[in-house]
Protein backbone atom coordinates (compact mmCIF):
# COMPACT_ATOMS: atom_id res chain seq x y z
CA UNK A 1 0.00 0.00 0.00
CA UNK A 2 1.33 3.43 -0.99
CA UNK A 3 1.73 5.78 1.97
CA UNK A 4 1.15 9.53 1.82
CA UNK A 5 4.90 10.36 2.13
CA UNK A 6 5.66 7.93 -0.72
CA UNK A 7 2.90 9.44 -2.88
CA UNK A 8 4.16 12.96 -2.18
CA UNK A 9 7.74 11.92 -3.06
CA UNK A 10 6.53 10.28 -6.29
CA UNK A 11 4.73 13.43 -7.40
CA UNK A 12 7.72 15.55 -6.43
CA UNK A 13 9.99 13.43 -8.62
CA UNK A 14 7.51 13.68 -11.50
CA UNK A 15 7.35 17.47 -11.28
CA UNK A 16 11.15 17.74 -11.07
CA UNK A 17 11.71 15.45 -14.08
CA UNK A 18 9.41 17.43 -16.35
CA UNK A 19 10.67 20.86 -15.26
CA UNK A 20 13.63 21.12 -17.74
CA UNK A 21 11.47 20.29 -20.77
CA UNK A 22 8.80 22.77 -19.68
CA UNK A 23 11.47 25.43 -19.12
CA UNK A 24 12.74 24.94 -22.68
CA UNK A 25 9.24 25.25 -24.10
CA UNK A 26 8.70 28.41 -22.06
CA UNK A 27 11.86 29.96 -23.52
CA UNK A 28 10.70 29.33 -27.07
CA UNK A 29 7.19 30.58 -26.32
CA UNK A 30 8.57 33.82 -24.89
CA UNK A 31 11.20 34.21 -27.63
CA UNK A 32 14.13 34.00 -25.19
CA UNK A 33 15.78 30.82 -26.46
CA UNK A 34 19.56 31.04 -26.99
CA UNK A 35 20.77 32.03 -30.46
CA UNK A 36 21.81 28.46 -31.21
CA UNK A 37 23.28 29.05 -34.69
CA UNK A 38 24.97 32.40 -34.06
CA UNK A 39 28.69 31.85 -34.58
CA UNK A 40 31.24 33.24 -32.07
CA UNK A 41 32.62 35.49 -34.82
CA UNK A 42 29.21 36.98 -35.54
CA UNK A 43 28.48 37.38 -31.86
CA UNK A 44 31.80 39.19 -31.40
CA UNK A 45 31.21 41.41 -34.44
CA UNK A 46 27.85 42.50 -33.07
CA UNK A 47 29.05 43.01 -29.53
CA UNK A 48 26.09 42.74 -27.16
CA UNK A 49 23.56 44.22 -29.55
CA UNK A 50 22.22 40.88 -30.79
CA UNK A 51 22.74 38.46 -27.95
CA UNK A 52 19.28 36.96 -28.43
CA UNK A 53 17.29 37.34 -31.62
CA UNK A 54 13.91 35.69 -31.99
CA UNK A 55 11.47 35.71 -34.85
CA UNK A 56 8.78 34.34 -32.56
CA UNK A 57 6.94 31.87 -34.77
CA UNK A 58 6.30 29.47 -31.82
CA UNK A 59 4.05 32.06 -30.18
CA UNK A 60 2.26 32.61 -33.50
CA UNK A 61 1.69 28.86 -33.89
CA UNK A 62 0.17 28.58 -30.40
CA UNK A 63 -1.75 31.85 -30.44
CA UNK A 64 -3.32 31.42 -33.88
CA UNK A 65 -4.83 28.10 -32.80
CA UNK A 66 -5.76 29.15 -29.26
CA UNK A 67 -7.66 32.25 -30.41
CA UNK A 68 -10.10 30.03 -32.37
CA UNK A 69 -11.00 27.96 -29.29
CA UNK A 70 -13.73 30.01 -27.63
CA UNK A 71 -15.67 28.27 -24.88
CA UNK A 72 -19.21 29.70 -24.86
CA UNK A 73 -21.28 27.57 -22.51
CA UNK A 74 -22.80 24.20 -21.74
CA UNK A 75 -25.93 22.45 -22.93
CA UNK A 76 -27.79 20.00 -20.69
CA UNK A 77 -31.15 18.27 -21.00
CA UNK A 78 -32.56 20.96 -18.71
CA UNK A 79 -31.64 24.38 -20.19
CA UNK A 80 -31.60 25.88 -16.70
CA UNK A 81 -28.81 23.50 -15.68
CA UNK A 82 -26.64 24.53 -18.60
CA UNK A 83 -27.26 28.20 -17.88
CA UNK A 84 -26.37 27.74 -14.21
CA UNK A 85 -23.15 25.87 -15.06
CA UNK A 86 -22.10 28.74 -17.32
CA UNK A 87 -22.99 31.23 -14.57
CA UNK A 88 -20.61 29.42 -12.20
CA UNK A 89 -17.86 29.46 -14.82
CA UNK A 90 -18.25 33.18 -15.41
CA UNK A 91 -18.33 33.79 -11.66
CA UNK A 92 -14.92 32.08 -11.50
CA UNK A 93 -13.65 34.29 -14.39
CA UNK A 94 -13.34 31.20 -16.52
CA UNK A 95 -14.11 32.98 -19.80
CA UNK A 96 -10.52 34.21 -19.69
CA UNK A 97 -9.53 31.16 -17.67
CA UNK A 98 -10.66 28.85 -20.45
CA UNK A 99 -8.55 30.78 -22.96
CA UNK A 100 -5.55 30.48 -20.62
CA UNK A 101 -6.18 26.74 -20.27
CA UNK A 102 -6.19 26.21 -24.02
CA UNK A 103 -3.09 28.37 -24.50
CA UNK A 104 -1.16 26.53 -21.79
CA UNK A 105 -2.16 23.10 -23.08
CA UNK A 106 -1.21 23.96 -26.67
CA UNK A 107 2.12 25.46 -25.60
CA UNK A 108 3.23 22.97 -22.93
CA UNK A 109 1.24 19.90 -23.93
CA UNK A 110 -1.11 19.92 -20.96
CA UNK A 111 -2.92 22.06 -18.42
CA UNK A 112 -5.23 21.30 -15.52
CA UNK A 113 -8.46 22.56 -13.97
CA UNK A 114 -9.32 21.90 -10.32
CA UNK A 115 -12.91 22.01 -9.01
CA UNK A 116 -13.64 22.18 -5.30
CA UNK A 117 -16.08 23.70 -2.84
CA UNK A 118 -16.25 27.49 -2.76
CA UNK A 119 -17.51 29.84 -0.12
CA UNK A 120 -21.08 28.81 -0.85
CA UNK A 121 -22.50 25.55 -2.28
CA UNK A 122 -24.06 27.50 -5.17
CA UNK A 123 -20.67 28.68 -6.45
CA UNK A 124 -17.92 26.02 -6.48
CA UNK A 125 -14.32 27.11 -6.94
CA UNK A 126 -12.82 26.48 -10.40
CA UNK A 127 -9.12 27.24 -11.01
CA UNK A 128 -6.70 26.82 -13.92
CA UNK A 129 -3.40 25.16 -13.05
CA UNK A 130 0.01 24.97 -14.74
CA UNK A 131 1.87 21.69 -15.40
CA UNK A 132 4.79 23.31 -13.58
CA UNK A 133 2.83 22.90 -10.34
CA UNK A 134 0.32 20.11 -10.97
CA UNK A 135 0.79 16.47 -11.94
CA UNK A 136 -1.56 13.50 -12.17
CA UNK A 137 -1.32 9.73 -12.13
CA UNK A 138 -3.52 7.84 -14.56
CA UNK A 139 -4.93 4.33 -14.52
CA UNK A 140 -3.06 2.63 -17.40
CA UNK A 141 -6.12 0.52 -18.20
CA UNK A 142 -8.84 3.17 -18.28
CA UNK A 143 -6.94 6.48 -18.43
CA UNK A 144 -8.86 7.71 -15.39
CA UNK A 145 -7.12 10.05 -12.96
CA UNK A 146 -6.35 8.03 -9.83
CA UNK A 147 -4.50 10.74 -7.89
CA UNK A 148 -3.12 14.24 -8.38
CA UNK A 149 -0.94 16.78 -6.64
CA UNK A 150 -0.33 20.50 -6.67
CA UNK A 151 3.01 21.74 -5.33
CA UNK A 152 4.06 25.34 -4.83
CA UNK A 153 6.30 27.56 -2.77
CA UNK A 154 5.25 30.46 -0.60
CA UNK A 155 7.91 32.31 1.36
CA UNK A 156 10.28 29.92 3.11
CA UNK A 157 7.90 26.95 3.00
CA UNK A 158 6.82 24.50 0.31
CA UNK A 159 3.25 23.27 0.13
CA UNK A 160 1.52 20.36 -1.57
CA UNK A 161 -2.09 19.25 -1.87
CA UNK A 162 -2.67 15.58 -2.64
CA UNK A 163 -5.96 14.56 -4.24
CA UNK A 164 -7.21 10.97 -4.07
CA UNK A 165 -10.63 9.47 -4.72
CA UNK A 166 -11.62 9.44 -1.06
CA UNK A 167 -9.30 11.88 0.74
CA UNK A 168 -7.60 15.26 0.30
CA UNK A 169 -4.29 15.84 2.08
CA UNK A 170 -2.67 19.24 2.63
CA UNK A 171 1.08 19.02 3.26
CA UNK A 172 3.78 21.50 4.27
CA UNK A 173 7.55 21.15 4.20
CA UNK A 174 8.92 20.06 7.57
CA UNK A 175 11.76 22.58 7.46
CA UNK A 176 12.16 26.11 6.17
CA UNK A 177 13.77 26.53 2.75
CA UNK A 178 16.50 28.95 1.79
CA UNK A 179 16.05 31.18 -1.25
CA UNK A 180 18.25 29.00 -3.47
CA UNK A 181 17.08 25.65 -2.12
CA UNK A 182 14.94 23.62 -4.58
CA UNK A 183 11.67 22.06 -3.48
CA UNK A 184 12.62 18.59 -4.65
CA UNK A 185 13.57 16.15 -1.90
CA UNK A 186 11.97 18.01 1.01
CA UNK A 187 10.31 16.15 3.88
CA UNK A 188 6.56 16.67 4.16
CA UNK A 189 4.21 16.91 7.13
CA UNK A 190 0.43 16.54 6.96
CA UNK A 191 -1.23 19.73 8.20
CA UNK A 192 -4.83 18.91 7.24
CA UNK A 193 -6.82 15.93 6.01
CA UNK A 194 -10.26 16.22 4.39
CA UNK A 195 -12.85 13.80 3.12
CA UNK A 196 -13.52 13.78 -0.62
CA UNK A 197 -17.30 13.32 -0.97
CA UNK A 198 -17.14 13.38 -4.79
CA UNK A 199 -15.62 9.91 -5.05
CA UNK A 200 -13.38 11.05 -7.92
CA UNK A 201 -10.22 13.12 -8.14
CA UNK A 202 -11.40 16.73 -8.73
CA UNK A 203 -8.54 17.48 -11.15
CA UNK A 204 -9.29 17.48 -14.89
CA UNK A 205 -6.31 17.23 -17.27
CA UNK A 206 -6.42 19.00 -20.63
CA UNK A 207 -4.07 16.91 -22.75
CA UNK A 208 -3.00 18.14 -26.18
CA UNK A 209 -2.57 14.65 -27.54
CA UNK A 210 -0.42 13.81 -30.54
CA UNK A 211 -0.64 10.03 -30.38
CA UNK A 212 -2.41 7.47 -28.22
CA UNK A 213 0.44 7.03 -25.75
CA UNK A 214 1.13 10.75 -25.35
CA UNK A 215 -0.35 10.68 -21.87
CA UNK A 216 1.32 13.96 -20.96
CA UNK A 217 0.54 15.73 -24.21
CA UNK A 218 2.61 17.27 -26.96
CA UNK A 219 3.40 20.93 -27.51
CA UNK A 220 2.34 22.54 -30.78
CA UNK A 221 5.80 24.14 -30.90
CA UNK A 222 7.78 20.90 -31.16
CA UNK A 223 7.77 20.74 -34.97
CA UNK A 224 8.82 24.37 -35.42
CA UNK A 225 11.51 24.83 -32.78
CA UNK A 226 14.40 23.74 -35.04
CA UNK A 227 12.99 25.71 -37.97
CA UNK A 228 12.70 28.75 -35.72
CA UNK A 229 16.37 28.41 -34.79
CA UNK A 230 17.24 28.25 -38.50
CA UNK A 231 15.15 31.33 -39.28
CA UNK A 232 16.79 33.20 -36.41
CA UNK A 233 20.23 32.16 -37.71
CA UNK A 234 19.54 33.41 -41.25
CA UNK A 235 18.11 36.64 -39.86
CA UNK A 236 21.19 37.11 -37.67
CA UNK A 237 23.48 36.53 -40.64
CA UNK A 238 21.51 39.05 -42.67
CA UNK A 239 21.88 41.67 -39.95
CA UNK A 240 25.60 41.01 -39.63
CA UNK A 241 25.97 41.36 -43.39
CA UNK A 242 23.94 44.56 -43.47
CA UNK A 243 26.10 45.99 -40.69
CA UNK A 244 29.52 45.23 -42.14
CA UNK A 245 29.22 44.31 -45.82
CA UNK A 246 26.02 45.70 -47.34
CA UNK A 247 27.21 49.31 -47.32
CA UNK A 248 29.69 50.19 -50.11
CA UNK A 249 33.34 50.44 -49.01
CA UNK A 250 35.48 53.18 -50.53
CA UNK A 251 39.15 52.86 -51.38
CA UNK A 252 41.96 55.21 -52.43
CA UNK A 253 45.47 54.60 -53.80
CA UNK A 254 48.49 56.87 -54.31
CA UNK A 255 48.11 58.62 -50.96
CA UNK A 256 50.89 59.11 -48.46
CA UNK A 257 49.73 57.80 -45.10
CA UNK A 258 50.42 60.12 -42.17
CA UNK A 259 50.89 58.71 -38.68
CA UNK A 260 50.43 60.20 -35.25
CA UNK A 261 52.95 60.17 -32.41
CA UNK A 262 51.95 56.63 -31.46
CA UNK A 263 52.36 55.33 -34.97
CA UNK A 264 48.65 55.06 -35.72
CA UNK A 265 47.52 56.01 -39.25
CA UNK A 266 45.65 59.33 -39.56
CA UNK A 267 42.52 59.48 -41.70
CA UNK A 268 43.29 62.07 -44.41
CA UNK A 269 39.63 62.76 -45.11
CA UNK A 270 37.20 64.82 -43.07
CA UNK A 271 33.82 63.61 -41.86
CA UNK A 272 30.51 65.36 -42.35
CA UNK A 273 27.77 65.91 -44.90
CA UNK A 274 29.72 68.66 -46.75
CA UNK A 275 33.06 66.79 -46.84
CA UNK A 276 35.22 66.84 -50.00
CA UNK A 277 37.93 64.22 -50.49
CA UNK A 278 40.93 65.60 -52.31
CA UNK A 279 44.61 64.83 -52.85
CA UNK A 280 47.50 66.86 -54.28
CA UNK A 281 49.14 63.76 -55.71
CA UNK A 282 48.36 63.13 -59.40
CA UNK A 283 48.72 59.36 -58.84
CA UNK A 284 45.75 59.26 -56.44
CA UNK A 285 42.82 57.10 -57.54
CA UNK A 286 39.43 56.70 -55.84
CA UNK A 287 36.82 53.94 -56.05
CA UNK A 288 34.43 51.77 -54.05
CA UNK A 289 33.52 48.11 -53.64
CA UNK A 290 29.95 47.05 -54.31
CA UNK A 291 27.92 46.31 -51.19
CA UNK A 292 26.86 42.74 -50.47
CA UNK A 293 23.37 41.86 -51.64
CA UNK A 294 20.79 40.50 -49.17
CA UNK A 295 18.60 38.72 -51.72
CA UNK A 296 19.96 35.28 -50.81
CA UNK A 297 18.95 35.73 -47.21
CA UNK A 298 15.44 36.77 -48.22
CA UNK A 299 15.07 33.68 -50.41
CA UNK A 300 16.30 31.40 -47.62
CA UNK A 301 13.92 33.00 -45.10
CA UNK A 302 10.99 32.59 -47.50
CA UNK A 303 11.82 28.89 -48.00
CA UNK A 304 12.10 28.20 -44.28
CA UNK A 305 8.89 30.12 -43.57
CA UNK A 306 7.03 28.11 -46.22
CA UNK A 307 8.25 24.88 -44.61
CA UNK A 308 7.03 26.14 -41.24
CA UNK A 309 3.62 26.93 -42.73
CA UNK A 310 3.40 23.45 -44.27
CA UNK A 311 4.11 21.78 -40.92
CA UNK A 312 1.72 23.90 -38.87
CA UNK A 313 -1.11 24.52 -41.33
CA UNK A 314 -0.82 28.28 -40.87
CA UNK A 315 -2.12 30.18 -43.92
CA UNK A 316 0.36 32.24 -45.97
CA UNK A 317 -1.12 35.59 -44.91
CA UNK A 318 -0.35 34.69 -41.27
CA UNK A 319 3.31 34.22 -42.21
CA UNK A 320 3.67 37.31 -44.37
CA UNK A 321 3.75 35.30 -47.61
CA UNK A 322 0.56 36.64 -49.19
CA UNK A 323 2.38 39.05 -51.53
CA UNK A 324 1.30 42.55 -52.53
CA UNK A 325 -2.17 41.61 -53.80
CA UNK A 326 -4.75 41.33 -50.97
CA UNK A 327 -6.40 37.93 -50.84
CA UNK A 328 -10.15 37.60 -51.41
CA UNK A 329 -12.51 36.40 -48.69
CA UNK A 330 -12.92 33.00 -50.37
CA UNK A 331 -9.17 32.63 -50.77
CA UNK A 332 -8.65 33.43 -47.09
CA UNK A 333 -11.21 30.84 -46.01
CA UNK A 334 -9.60 28.24 -48.27
CA UNK A 335 -6.14 29.01 -46.90
CA UNK A 336 -7.41 28.74 -43.31
CA UNK A 337 -9.09 25.34 -43.86
CA UNK A 338 -6.25 23.38 -42.28
CA UNK A 339 -6.10 25.71 -39.27
CA UNK A 340 -9.88 25.47 -38.81
CA UNK A 341 -9.72 21.67 -38.96
CA UNK A 342 -7.01 21.67 -36.30
CA UNK A 343 -9.17 23.93 -34.11
CA UNK A 344 -12.17 21.60 -34.46
CA UNK A 345 -9.98 18.64 -33.52
CA UNK A 346 -8.89 20.42 -30.34
CA UNK A 347 -12.52 21.26 -29.61
CA UNK A 348 -13.33 17.55 -29.59
CA UNK A 349 -10.45 16.84 -27.23
CA UNK A 350 -10.88 19.77 -24.89
CA UNK A 351 -14.68 19.59 -25.10
CA UNK A 352 -14.71 16.28 -23.23
CA UNK A 353 -12.47 17.77 -20.55
CA UNK A 354 -14.73 20.82 -20.12
CA UNK A 355 -17.72 18.48 -19.85
CA UNK A 356 -15.91 16.72 -16.98
CA UNK A 357 -15.36 20.11 -15.34
CA UNK A 358 -19.08 20.89 -15.69
CA UNK A 359 -19.99 17.53 -14.11
CA UNK A 360 -17.72 18.23 -11.16
CA UNK A 361 -19.26 21.69 -10.72
CA UNK A 362 -22.75 20.15 -10.72
CA UNK A 363 -21.67 17.42 -8.27
CA UNK A 364 -20.21 19.98 -5.85
CA UNK A 365 -23.41 22.01 -6.04
CA UNK A 366 -25.88 19.18 -5.57
CA UNK A 367 -23.88 16.39 -3.93
CA UNK A 368 -24.57 13.94 -6.76
CA UNK A 369 -22.45 11.47 -8.71
CA UNK A 370 -20.38 13.45 -11.26
CA UNK A 371 -21.18 10.88 -13.95
CA UNK A 372 -24.94 11.34 -13.54
CA UNK A 373 -25.09 14.53 -15.61
CA UNK A 374 -25.19 14.53 -19.40
CA UNK A 375 -23.69 17.78 -20.66
CA UNK A 376 -22.34 19.10 -23.94
CA UNK A 377 -19.68 21.77 -24.41
CA UNK A 378 -20.58 24.75 -26.61
CA UNK A 379 -17.92 26.40 -28.76
CA UNK A 380 -17.71 29.50 -30.89
CA UNK A 381 -17.34 29.09 -34.65
CA UNK A 382 -13.61 28.76 -35.49
CA UNK A 383 -14.10 29.82 -39.12
CA UNK A 384 -13.50 33.30 -40.47
CA UNK A 385 -16.78 34.68 -41.81
CA UNK A 386 -17.84 38.15 -42.76
CA UNK A 387 -21.20 39.39 -41.43
CA UNK A 388 -22.56 39.29 -44.99
CA UNK A 389 -21.58 35.62 -45.42
CA UNK A 390 -23.17 34.63 -42.11
CA UNK A 391 -26.37 36.57 -42.90
CA UNK A 392 -26.59 35.00 -46.35
CA UNK A 393 -26.18 31.48 -44.97
CA UNK A 394 -28.74 32.15 -42.23
CA UNK A 395 -31.28 33.48 -44.74
CA UNK A 396 -30.92 30.44 -47.00
CA UNK A 397 -31.32 27.99 -44.11
CA UNK A 398 -34.41 29.82 -42.84
CA UNK A 399 -35.94 29.65 -46.31
CA UNK A 400 -35.42 25.88 -46.18
CA UNK A 401 -37.43 25.70 -42.95
CA UNK A 402 -34.58 25.34 -40.45
CA UNK A 403 -35.60 26.57 -37.00
CA UNK A 404 -34.45 30.08 -36.13
CA UNK A 405 -32.76 29.00 -32.89
CA UNK A 406 -30.80 26.34 -34.80
CA UNK A 407 -29.63 28.95 -37.31
CA UNK A 408 -28.62 31.32 -34.51
CA UNK A 409 -26.71 28.52 -32.78
CA UNK A 410 -25.01 26.75 -35.69
CA UNK A 411 -24.55 29.48 -38.32
CA UNK A 412 -24.36 32.70 -36.33
CA UNK A 413 -22.61 31.12 -33.36
CA UNK A 414 -24.74 32.85 -30.76
CA UNK A 415 -24.49 31.86 -27.11
CA UNK A 416 -27.53 30.49 -25.24
CA UNK A 417 -27.87 33.84 -23.47
CA UNK A 418 -27.95 35.69 -26.82
CA UNK A 419 -30.51 33.26 -28.23
CA UNK A 420 -32.74 33.66 -25.15
CA UNK A 421 -32.43 37.46 -25.32
CA UNK A 422 -33.36 37.42 -29.01
CA UNK A 423 -36.38 35.20 -28.32
CA UNK A 424 -37.54 37.62 -25.63
CA UNK A 425 -37.04 40.61 -27.92
CA UNK A 426 -38.97 38.95 -30.77
CA UNK A 427 -41.82 38.13 -28.40
CA UNK A 428 -41.96 41.77 -27.26
CA UNK A 429 -41.93 42.97 -30.88
CA UNK A 430 -44.80 40.62 -31.74
CA UNK A 431 -46.86 41.94 -28.82
CA UNK A 432 -46.16 45.53 -29.82
CA UNK A 433 -47.12 44.82 -33.41
CA UNK A 434 -50.44 43.25 -32.34
CA UNK A 435 -51.15 46.17 -29.97
CA UNK A 436 -51.82 43.65 -27.20
CA UNK A 437 -51.85 44.97 -23.64
CA UNK A 438 -50.95 42.04 -21.39
CA UNK A 439 -52.06 43.92 -18.27
CA UNK A 440 -55.61 43.79 -19.58
CA UNK A 441 -55.73 40.03 -20.08
CA UNK A 442 -53.45 38.69 -17.33
CA UNK A 443 -54.78 38.35 -13.78
CA UNK A 444 -53.51 41.00 -11.42
CA UNK A 445 -51.41 40.01 -8.41
CA UNK A 446 -53.15 40.69 -5.07
CA UNK A 447 -51.85 43.67 -3.18
CA UNK A 448 -49.68 42.72 -0.21
CA UNK A 449 -48.59 46.01 1.33
CA UNK A 450 -50.66 47.46 4.19
CA UNK A 451 -51.22 50.65 2.25
CA UNK A 452 -52.52 48.71 -0.75
CA UNK A 453 -54.80 46.55 1.41
CA UNK A 454 -56.19 49.63 3.12
CA UNK A 455 -56.91 51.19 -0.27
Amino acid sequence: MVTIPDLAASFGDQLDRQAPDLATLDLYLEGRQPAAFLSPESRKALGNRLDVLSVNFPRLVVGSLAERLRLEGFKAQDPAVGADLWRVMKRNRMVDGAAATHYEALALGRAYVIVWAGRTPETPLVTVESPRQVAVQLDPATGEVTSAAKRWRDGDRAYMTLFTRDRIYKLVSSEKLSDAQPIGGVEWSIREELENPLGVVPVVPFINRGRLLDVYGRSEMVDVMALTDAINKITSDMLVTSEFYARPRRWATGLEIQEDEDGNPINPFTEGAARVWQSESPETRYGQFDGARLDGYSDALATLTQQLGALTGLPPHYLGLHGDQPASADAIRSAEASLVSAARARMRTFGDAWADVARLVFAVQHGTDPEALEVETLWGDPETRTPAQSADAATKLRSMGVALETVEDVVLGWTPEQIAADRKARRAEALDASLTDLTAVLPQRPATSPEAQAA
